[in-house]
């Protein structure tokens, strides 16, 4: 199957979208990670310590997000420049290499928002005893 250049040039707009909301995802989680330093710092609240698991999870979980997003929009441009060249099987390879691993930082990021969520509900059951 022989693709043209736009093809892997589509995946632009979709891969840099989703860098932009796995940032957006990391500095929330790290302006969090921070209050609960500084309330863990000044005492507040005992149940700090039992956060810190699930928030080194989901920041792990970030990071390859964006580790493996990077590297297919990497592998994108290289696949552009294959087709360009007119190297054809090998863009059409790495192009569906890139596919893979947006497929698989899609699952890292729906594995994250599992684990967000599961945070979440644990804070809204702790409210609804009140």
């Amino acid at each position: 199957m022989e693709i043209s250049l736009t093809t892997p040039a589509l995946l632009f707009p979709a891969i840099s979208l989703l860098l932009l909301a796995y940032t957006n995802r990391f500095l929330t989680l790290a302006t969090l990670i921070r209050t609960l330093h500084k309330q863990f710092k000044d005492g507040a609240d005992p149940n700090i310590k039992a956060q810190i698991a699930n928030l080194r999870k989901r920041v792990n979980l970030i990071k390859n997000m964006q580790l493996t997003g990077i590297a297919s929009l990497l592998l994108c441009v290289v696949s552009m420049f294959a087709i360009y060249e007119n190297w054809q099987v090998f863009g059409s390879i790495v192009f569906g290499v890139s596919l893979v691993l947006l497929m698989i930082s899609l699952i890292f990021s729906i594995i994250e928002i599992q684990i967000s969520v599961k945070a979440l509900n644990i804070h809204l059951i702790d409210i609804e005893k009140e």
